[in-house]
């Protein structure tokens, strides 16, 4: 192999390296091509998702307190009925108690 050919092989390969390069290039960037419109539409959905988090983010937190008020209720309501439901027991106990005292007052009469 003389110099000559020795050249034009080489630029061969390299004509070869470069057109193998250019054409994976084109390849790459025609698929991985964003527009500029759907740029613009990712935006728009980036922007959407994160006012639909901060929504949820608001929503449990209102679902957090309500059920701390509720819960507090609930242990209120408890509460009353304990203390009703003793308060009966007592009024229930004193009106036996004064069935019992009116009968033997009408027994010792």
């Amino acid at each position: 192999m003389n110099r000559t050919e020795f050249v034009i092989a080489t630029a061969i390969i390299l004509l070869v390296a470069f057109a193998m390069g250019w054409f994976t290039h084109w390849l790459l960037h025609r698929f991985t091509r964003v527009a500029g419109g759907d740029m613009a539409e990712m935006d728009r959905l980036a922007q959407s998702l994160h006012e639909a988090e901060e929504l949820r983010d608001q929503a449990l937190i209102y679902l957090e307190q309500r059920e701390g008020e509720l819960m507090n209720h609930i242990a209120q309501t408890e509460a009353e009925l304990r203390a009703a439901m003793e308060g009966l027991r007592d009024a229930r106990h004193e009106a036996e108690e004064m069935r019992s005292y009116i009968e033997r007052m009408h027994a010792n009469s």
